[in-house]
């Protein structure tokens, strides 16, 4: 078990690591496992790398983050022009379906509302958005359409099965509940990254419209 002190002095060795992010802007508090980053960030995809750097840590149970976006002044865009750029961006990108999201941009903060078949082309709309210069922030609301002719008994079998596929070291003490199209996940999981490699196998899944995540980080 790693004391704060550790754990702080590895998440800010991470930052520095990554090429992404600025770490001289970055503050690193630790509290009995719980990581909470501070200061500023030169635009919203460095504000995510900062927070997945943080999330790779062994030993990091909760994260809190408090990390404003600051753009520079050739970074800033009025909203239209960030609108512009999020529609021309989603139109060239082959996986999205364009013509049923909407978007919204106030103060450089994007939302996306609409519908999606899947949730890798919700997951692909995002991605896309998130580097786009003058962008601050980032509300994914698209939701993903029910596929009816999948039974919930099926849906928690491919995921078991799924989950054992991709040699999920935890995937034996991972409990799959299936409620229509709705998957919770629960049991315990030793990294962050176990738990979102969970959560991905169950919303590649067939008719999945929601995953709840009732993981416990177990170190």
């Amino acid at each position: 078990m790693k004391t704060d002190l550790q754990l702080q002095k590895d998440i800010l060795d991470e930052l520095a690591f990554d090429p992404a992010i600025d770490h001289r802007h970055i503050g690193v508090a630790v509290d009995s496992g719980v990581v909470s980053l501070s200061g500023h960030a030169c635009s919203y995809a460095e504000k995510l790398a900062a927070e997945q750097a943080a999330r790779r840590v062994a030993g990091v149970k909760a994260l809190a983050i408090e990390l404003d976006v600051r753009l520079p002044s050739d970074s800033r865009r009025s909203d239209v022009e960030v609108a512009k750029s999020v529609e021309n961006t989603l139109m060239w990108t082959s996986n999205v379906p364009i013509n049923y999201i909407n978007i919204m941009v106030e103060n450089g903060w994007v939302t996306l509302s609409g519908d999606a078949d899947w949730e890798y082309q919700r997951r692909a709309a995002e991605d896309a958005v998130r580097p786009l210069l003058g962008v601050t922030g980032l509300t994914n609301l698209i939701q993903v359409r029910p596929h009816p002719k999948v039974s919930a008994a099926t849906l928690k079998s491919d995921i078991e099965q799924a989950l054992q596929r991709l040699a999920v070291s935890e995937a034996e003490h991972i409990k799959v509940e299936t409620n229509g199209s709705e998957v919770t996940l629960s049991g315990t999981v030793h990294s962050w990254i176990e738990a979102d490699m969970a959560r991905q196998t169950a919303w590649r899944a067939p008719g999945v419209k929601q995953v709840i995540n009732h993981m416990v980080l177990d170190f």
